[in-house]
């Protein structure tokens, strides 16, 4: 299957499954390919057949976008170098999880979260321990009893009750000998922090010299300033409010400003974000929803306010043209 026809395959099961899905992010340098939202639930996806293309760069490009715009970072994938994905496992590369188009579709459209991931030396799952040690001593049985009965030490059995993860082989020997379920789904959605190795956020990248002075601007009247590396947009903006984010794009207006502005208002839209691109000289009031505004004019910027009214203005023109 081409990438494209894997691209297509995927936004469309989203969209069966109720997301609202951005246009494709069809330019390049690109970290993610669409942003999906359902409810309060946003996705920033990737798409790739071979997985082992998805390098540290781009993770801690996703982790970062996906923390300022309040969305899950999430690879779409068919196999590794090595293997086909298998079905109803979550991986994880650079942070991020990874999925195969079967778990996807289990869980966006039939609700049915995965409970294996994989990590070094295997595949594991989630053990509800309280449950565990419940049951355990329903049966009165010791914790050497139970470490004989799946051939581990009783040190081992006691991490297990404590909340250390067990692998497949051990949790299904753990669901028969009780005859009741023990794990607990992968969280997905939370970016599956329960599992995931715990590492920060990746630091933010140093400004272009070019975009400095429009920079200034928006830390000059109150906001904290994010730049990207291989976004759709130069910097995502955050306010005071969870809702005041602004992704900002700029250089000369040229047919690709054109097309980056589209994509970025298509994001915006799904990542409740408002959107500008500032221009040398601006040929119209916005493109689909993102303001056009030039640099003169961010010069002149005095407050918050003043910003907010100046992209708002201009988004709504368009609105009513």
């Amino acid at each position: 299957m081409s990438r494209s026809a894997l691209v297509g395959n995927v936004t469309a099961m989203l969209e069966d499954a109720g997301f609202v899905v951005s246009e494709r992010c069809a330019i390049r340098p690109k970290s993610f390919d669409v942003a999906a939202r359902r409810g309060r639930d946003t996705l920033l996806l990737k798409i790739l057949g071979n997985i082992d293309a998805f390098d540290a760069r781009i993770g801690a490009e996703m982790r970062r976008l996906g923390e300022y715009l309040n969305a899950t970072p999430l690879v779409v994938g068919l196999r590794t170098r090595d293997e086909d994905l298998k079905p109803g496992v979550v991986y994880f590369r650079h942070g991020v999880p990874v999925l195969s188009p079967d778990t996807a579709m289990d869980l966006f459209v039939e609700e049915v979260p995965p409970l294996i991931y994989a990590a070094p030396g295997g595949l594991y799952v989630n053990i509800d321990s309280e449950v565990l040690a419940d049951i355990r001593e329903e049966r009165d049985w010791s914790l050497g009893r139970l470490a004989q009965e799946l051939g581990v030490s009783r040190r081992t059995v006691s991490k297990y009750e404590d909340g250390m993860d067990a692998s497949v082989e051990v949790a299904t020997q753990l669901e028969e000998l009780f005859d009741a379920p023990l794990t607990s789904p992968v969280e997905v959605l939370d970016g599956a922090d329960e599992v995931r190795e715990d590492t920060e956020t990746p630091a933010d990248p140093d400004v272009d010299e070019e975009d400095e002075p429009i920079v200034a601007v928006f830390t000059r009247v109150g906001y904290e300033v994010h730049p990207t590396e291989r976004a759709p947009f130069k910097t995502v903006s955050e306010g005071e409010q969870d809702r005041d984010r602004v992704l900002t794009g700029h250089s000369t207006f040229t047919e690709t400003a054109e097309k980056r502005a589209r994509i970025m208002a298509s994001v915006g839209r799904v990542t409740q974000t408002t959107s500008v691109y500032v221009v040398d000289e601006a040929p119209r009031e916005s493109i689909d929803g993102t303001a056009l505004v030039e640099e003169a004019e961010m010069e002149d910027v005095e407050d918050r306010i003043d910003l907010r009214d100046l992209i708002m203005d201009r988004a709504e023109e368009e609105g009513t043209a």
